[in-house]
């Protein structure tokens, strides 16, 4: 058996556990877009490897293509969908349109990356073939961008490494990483070249670990998310005002201590 296609059984496998301890532990409540990313990276998997074994190439390289519009924008669902969980301490005291606000500045961002990813795409590919890796390009980017900002406010969000939004953002963040890097050094080789299709497994064996990773993640129970620290509180009440940041404010007091100053 290839090794491409030992890899490919792998990933599928991999996936299946991860979309059942994912229904098992529930998190399918919290992230449930990110649920439908992961059954439509195993859907995806079993029909190409049915369309390799089964079809001409030309129909598998056809309906590759197909797939960039819905893929694209799940996945920039599931970002937005990540920093809308991120926010859960607080998403009550927000007001109802915050999720699009996130949506558009995600979208922004996705503009501003644009022109940039253009520059890790290979020359010398077709036309089909440049869309669909300048796409790819793109929200490797933004996954990659996405994962630096939930790290780096860490602290401020109170979130660790036992939380779920983070488990999912540096997964996602480590693939893209490798992603970004394997598409570079595709740019500068011929596509006929034994180092291009090494590289390609790099990148397979990436995602693979990647999966792996969230299955190890999702098999363990996680922790009750914490409040905001003091710091954020401080920012959300010099962004807001009055009763709304009140309020804010209000969902860092325990339980207990609420109903005594009652």
């Amino acid at each position: 058996m290839a090794i491409d296609t030992v890899i490919l059984f792998a990933a599928i496998f991999a996936e299946a556990t991860a979309i059942g301890l994912f229904l098992y532990r529930g998190i399918w409540k919290t992230l449930p877009i990110f649920c439908i990313y992961l059954a439509w990276g195993l859907t995806s998997d079993v029909a190409n490897y049915v369309l390799l074994s089964r079809f001409p190439r030309d129909i598998y390289v056809r309906t590759y293509f197909i797939e960039m519009a819905p893929d694209f924008i799940l996945q920039i669902c599931v970002l937005v969908e990540l920093a809308w969980s991120v926010l859960r301490p607080v998403r009550a005291s927000l007001p109802r349109y915050s999720v699009l606000i996130l949506g558009m500045i995600v979208a922004l961002a996705a503009l501003v990356i644009w022109p940039l990813a253009n520059t890790a795409v290979a020359p010398d590919i077709s036309p089909d073939g440049r869309i669909y890796v300048h796409l790819e390009q793109t929200a490797a980017i933004l996954r990659v961008v996405c994962f630096l900002v939930i790290a780096c406010f860490s602290q401020l969000l109170s979130i660790g490494w036992q939380d779920r939004e983070l488990q999912v953002a540096s997964g996602l963040g480590l693939y893209s990483f490798v992603s970004l890097i394997v598409a570079v050094l595709h740019s500068h080789l011929d596509v006929n070249a034994p180092l291009y299709s090494m590289l390609d497994r790099v990148a397979s064996f990436s995602y693979l670990g990647t999966v792996v990773y969230w299955v190890v993640c999702f098999s363990r129970k996680e922790q009750e998310r914490k409040e905001f620290s003091p710091q954020m509180q401080r920012l959300l009440l010099q962004m807001g005002g009055g009763a709304r940041t009140g309020r804010i404010v209000l969902t860092g007091i325990p339980q207990k201590q609420a109903k005594k100053r009652d």
